[in-house]
């Protein structure tokens, strides 16, 4: 049985399969978002996307706010049971650090809210994947609170304009030493030929507390006034989804995807700042590979002070940058797949020196197979721990055990489901 939350999964695990036996339960329906200002919380279904809770936020306050994901068309059910990130990381943690209950419904067909599933369900359902325990129905959310204007920017700078120094120097102050009210995320993509970087902003401030900080932190980006746009905080919602200024709210109860052609994405986390001699090795490679983009995302302030066991997202302290390999291409055909895809795989293998290593991670809303698939047949477990760890680290043994608990049969499965442990005489 394959859950569908009504949004995109990168693999298309959730309506799709290599084996001919399966059916799709469409959350689409599900999708009622009910806020309430008064205590900062709102019940939102599984099938709703992030742009219907943004909006239903928004209609009931300008200083509410929720940590999640920068993309409005995104499913609430797979992006909250998976971890779920966003601008608002460093001030207030992932998607799953803001919930504080859920309704499932089990392998028994029994509805459970958090005091029913008990203690273990929820925290496995809180990071560790949905779709593998149950079929989720809704969450109840924490809002966080936001200042009434916020200040963004999208600045670009040009492989002539001192490139090394400024990325090299984006690395070191991005997640250590800015303030956990800034997000700063870079993107690296090549542009005619020529490496280019996309600094992207949300400061929960205003310009005149931006400009001197950046100044003092980040020289090397030159920031301007001129730069900085100041507005609410659903405008940046809008901001950060390229709609262009002046877009009314409405357009984020859109469930147009804003990628409609093909897509892969890979991840990685940076523990340690590429060396100057390293990044100049990858803005070479890029320029030779064209297509794929590279993701710099920002950890620290808030993300640090995490437990890796609060939830099964294992990747809190000590991690500097999640990174996401993006390649999108509009030509049909397997061929064209092929190539595309082996862009990808070669930029994340030159990348291979600076990441993480035993094991290399990977963030589980950033599905991907290359890392492993499981055929649930007699070695589920030995798969499922391939993928398992890297997505999961130490946390892993734990959703196993869950999982075994709560649908020994294996019921809930797909090609990166949490496995049963093994069956001994």
């Amino acid at each position: 049985m394959k859950i569908r939350s009504g949004g995109h999964d990168y693999e298309g695990i959730s309506y799709w399969s290599d084996f001919p036996n399966f059916f799709v339960l469409d959350m689409f329906n599900f999708r009622s978002v009910n806020v309430s200002a008064e205590d900062e919380s709102a019940w939102i279904e599984a099938g709703a996307t992030l742009g219907e809770v943004y909006y239903g936020i928004a209609e009931k306050s300008s200083t509410l706010a929720f940590p999640a994901g920068v993309c409005p068309t995104v499913g609430v059910g797979g992006h909250v049971s998976g971890g779920g990130y966003g601008n608002l990381m460093r001030k207030y943690g992932l998607t799953v650090d803001n919930v504080v209950d859920a309704k499932i419904i089990d392998v028994n067909g029994r509805l459970l809210d958090r005091e029913s599933m008990g203690e273990d369900l929820f925290w496995a359902i809180t990071g560790g994947g949905g779709a593998s325990f149950g079929v989720v129905l809704s969450y109840k959310i924490k809002l966080v609170r936001v200042p009434s204007t916020v200040t963004v920017f999208r600045v670009r700078r040009m492989y002539d304009e001192n490139f090394t120094d400024l990325v090299y120097r984006y690395q070191q102050i991005a997640a250590d030493v800015l303030p956990e009210e800034l997000f700063l995320r870079l993107n690296l993509d090549v542009v005619n030929g020529t490496n280019r970087a996309t600094f992207i902003a949300l400061f929960l401030g205003s310009t005149e507390e931006l400009i001197p900080l950046l100044k003092q932190s980040f020289p090397e980006l030159a920031l301007n006034q001129t730069d900085c746009v100041q507005m609410s905080w659903i405008e940046s919602v809008l901001f950060w989804t390229n709609f262009p200024t002046g877009t009314p709210i409405n357009a984020l109860l859109s469930r147009v995807p804003q990628v409609l052609n093909y897509l892969k994405r890979k991840s990685d986390y940076l523990k340690q700042p590429i060396p100057k001699q390293g990044l100049q090795f990858i803005f070479q490679k890029m320029v030779e590979l064209q297509a794929p983009l590279l993701t710099f995302n920002p950890y620290g302030g808030k993300m640090a002070e995490i437990s890796p066991s609060e939830k099964p997202f294992p990747y809190r302290s000590g991690n500097m940058f999640k990174l996401q390999y993006a390649t999108n291409w509009n030509e049909n055909g397997e061929e064209a797949e092929n190539r595309y895809l082996e862009l990808t795989r070669k930029l994340y293998a030159y990348m291979t020196p600076y990441v993480s290593m035993n094991p290399r991670q990977a963030f589980f809303n950033y599905r991907d197979i290359d890392i492993g698939i499981n055929h649930n047949g007699r070695n589920s477990y030995q798969e499922g721990a391939v993928y398992g760890v890297k997505y999961f680290k130490g946390n892993f043994n734990r959703l196993v055990k869950i999982k075994t608990k709560v649908d020994p049969g294996n019921f809930f499965r797909n090609e990166q489901s949490i496995p049963v442990l093994p069956w001994r005489k």
